[in-house]
C-alpha cells in the first residue's frame, strides 16, 4: 500500500503538470476574446475569464494558473507528509492519505474491470483530489479579494474554463487510448457499431443498419462527453463563486453569504465526485464487453 501511495503521488503530479501546461496555452485565445471588455468586467462581480497578472515571454500568467501551483503544492506536501515515515498501523496524515487512496481505489475497482481499473485509477484519483482541494481552497478567505493592480491574485482553477477544458482534454485522450488498448482498433469499431444481442441469420442485415445509426449517435456522444465534463464543473464552481461575491458585497456585513458558503462546501465535494464518477462511467462504456462478446471470448479460449 505504501508503494502504491508514493507511486500514485508522482503520477498525480505529472497529470497536474500536463493539465497546467494545456491550460497555460488556452488563455491566449480567451484573453484575446476578453480584450476590450475590462470596463464591462469592472461592473460585474466575477470576470468569466481569468485576468492576466503578468507575462513570461509570450505566455500570459493568470491568477488561476498561480493558484493551480498553490493547490498542487498543497497536495504534494500533504502526500509527502503522509508517506515520509509510514508505519504498519497508519496514524495522522498517513491515515488520511491511505483512506483517500483506498476509497478511490475501491470506487474504481467497483465500477470497472480489474485490468481497466489499474489503468484508470491514477487519472481519476488525481482528478478527484485536485478538484476537491481546488474547490475547498477556493472558499478560503482572501481568494478573490486580495488584489494586485486591480485584479485578484488568486482564483480557483476549477472556476477557470481553461483548466476544466484541459482536464477534459486529458480525459478524452486517455479514454480513447484505453479504449483502443482494450478492444483493438477493429474491436472498438465493432463495439460501437456492431449488432448486439448475439443475433444471427438474415435478421442481422436490417439490424446492422439500425446499429450503424446508433453507433453514429454514440460517436457524437463520445465527442460531447469532454465538453459536458468541462462545462458542468466550470459552470457550477464559477456560478457559486459569483453568488458568494454578490452576497458578500450586497448584504450587511456579508451575512447573506453564510448559507451559500455552507452550500458551496457541499458543492465542492459533490462536483469533484460527479466529475470522477462520470469519467469512470464514460471509460467503462468503452472498455467493457457485452454479454455475447464475453461469451464468445470464453468459447474461443
Amino acid at each position: 500500500m505504501a508503494v502504491n501511495v508514493v507511486i500514485g503521488s508522482m503520477r498525480s503530479l505529472r497529470i497536474i503538470i500536463v493539465c497546467f501546461l494545456l491550460a497555460a496555452v488556452l488563455p491566449v485565445a480567451t484573453s484575446a476574446l476578453g480584450a476590450g471588455k475590462d470596463g464591462d468586467h469592472a461592473s460585474h462581480s466575477v470576470s468569466p475569464d481569468a485576468p492576466t497578472l503578468f507575462h513570461v515571454g509570450p505566455l500570459p500568467v493568470t491568477n488561476s494558473m498561480i493558484y493551480t501551483w498553490v493547490v498542487a503544492a498543497v497536495i504534494f506536501f500533504v502526500i509527502r507528509a503522509g508517506t515520509r515515515k509510514m508505519g504498519e498501523v497508519p496514524s495522522g496524515v498517513q491515515n488520511i492519505v491511505e483512506a483517500a487512496v483506498e476509497g478511490l481505489e475501491e470506487l474504481t475497482k467497483g465500477l470497472l474491470e480489474p485490468k481497466v481499473a489499474r489503468w484508470v485509477f491514477p487519472l481519476v484519483a488525481t482528478f478527484f483530489l485536485f478538484i476537491v482541494v481546488s474547490n475547498l481552497m477556493g472558499l478560503l478567505p482572501g481568494v478573490g479579494s486580495i488584489k494586485w493592480n486591480g485584479n485578484p491574485i488568486f482564483r480557483p482553477p476549477t472556476a477557470d474554463a481553461n483548466m476544466t477544458v484541459a482536464m477534459a482534454a486529458v480525459f478524452f485522450v486517455m479514454s480513447t487510448w484505453w479504449a483502443l488498448k482494450y478492444n483493438g482498433p477493429l474491436g472498438l469499431v465493432k463495439h460501437i457499431f456492431g449488432v448486439k444481442g448475439g443475433m444471427k441469420g438474415l435478421i442481422v442485415i436490417p439490424l446492422s443498419l439500425i446499429f450503424i445509426f446508433i453507433g453514429l449517435i454514440e460517436v457524437i456522444s463520445i465527442c460531447i462527453r469532454p465538453v459536458a465534463l468541462a462545462m458542468r464543473l466550470y459552470g457550477n464552481i464559477y456560478g457559486g463563486e459569483s453568488v458568494l461575491t454578490i452576497m458578500l458585497t450586497n448584504s450587511p456585513l456579508g451575512i447573506g453569504a453564510l448559507p451559500f458558503y455552507f452550500l458551496e462546501l457541499l458543492v465542492a465535494v459533490v462536483q469533484a465526485l460527479v466529475f470522477t464518477l462520470l469519467s469512470i462511467a464514460f471509460i467503462g462504456t468503452l472498455c467493457s464487453h457485452s454479454d455475447d462478446e464475453s461469451h464468445g471470448a470464453k468459447d474461443h479460449h
